[in-house]
């Protein structure tokens, strides 16, 4: 099959599930999730305070060549976050604020992206959210066919189209969209054992308690002494 394609239609996981995901936040989800689908630590957000989650439309890009971001925005649909994934390491300003105005347009929660982003001042004006490996004003060429809606990695991540993207300040969670249900219903289990645990924190207990890392440092041969000269 060829890799120069547009997938017009992908599935999706239902509404409710993925703002439930997005109100828990990429921490409790990624560990909700066994500890996976979190995009690696060069993904920063361009903003601060921005929380969203939307359903992976995904594109794959030549390094330093835009086209197929263009291609993209006819298949958005409202509540879609758009990910784009290189062919080999690019921080060229891939997106800008034109594309941004398209986007929104069609309802697009925001881009998470493995290149470089500019326009940034006018992108935070616009309350575009944006996830990007850089900020840089290069620009880019557009001459070499990709794809969108087929699966993609995006900085160390496989991301299939429809998956759910929740991003934030903490990072980039990518959920597979068949776990998105069994991921949101641990999430929710998470959240409710860290407010016991904040009730406890509160009133003083300490965590090596709480947690029963005490028991577990003493078993890793560490002692508690009241002077250094025991």
């Amino acid at each position: 099959m060829t890799r120069h394609v547009v997938v017009r239609a992908i599935e999706r996981a239902d509404a409710e599930t993925i703002r439930g995901l997005g109100d828990a936040g990429v921490a409790t989800v990624h560990e909700a999730a066994g500890q996976t689908g979190l995009l690696d630590a060069g993904m920063r957000p361009i903003q601060d305070g921005a929380r969203i989650a939307g359903s992976a439309v995904t594109v794959s890009c030549a390094p330093g060549d835009n086209i197929m971001i263009h291609a993209a925005v006819e298949v958005i649909e409202p509540g879609d976050v758009m990910v784009v994934g290189t062919t080999s390491p690019s921080t060229h300003g891939m997106f800008g604020e034109l594309l941004a105005t398209s986007v929104m347009s069609r309802g697009c929660r925001g881009l998470v992206i493995d290149a470089g982003v500019r326009d940034v001042a006018d992108l935070r004006r616009m309350g575009f959210p944006v996830w990007s490996r850089a900020i840089h004003a290069e620009g880019t060429a557009k001459a070499t066919p990709g794809s969108v809606n087929l699966p993609v990695v995006c900085a160390g991540v496989a991301v299939n189209p429809g998956d759910v993207v929740v991003a934030d300040d903490d990072g980039v969670a990518i959920v597979v969209r068949e776990r998105a249900g069994e991921v949101l219903a641990a999430s929710r289990r998470r959240l409710e054992r860290e407010e016991e645990t904040r009730a406890r924190l509160e009133t003083g207990e300490l965590g090596l308690d709480v947690y029963d890392f005490r028991e577990r440092l003493v078993e890793m041969g560490v002692r508690w002494l009241d002077t250094l000269g025991e």
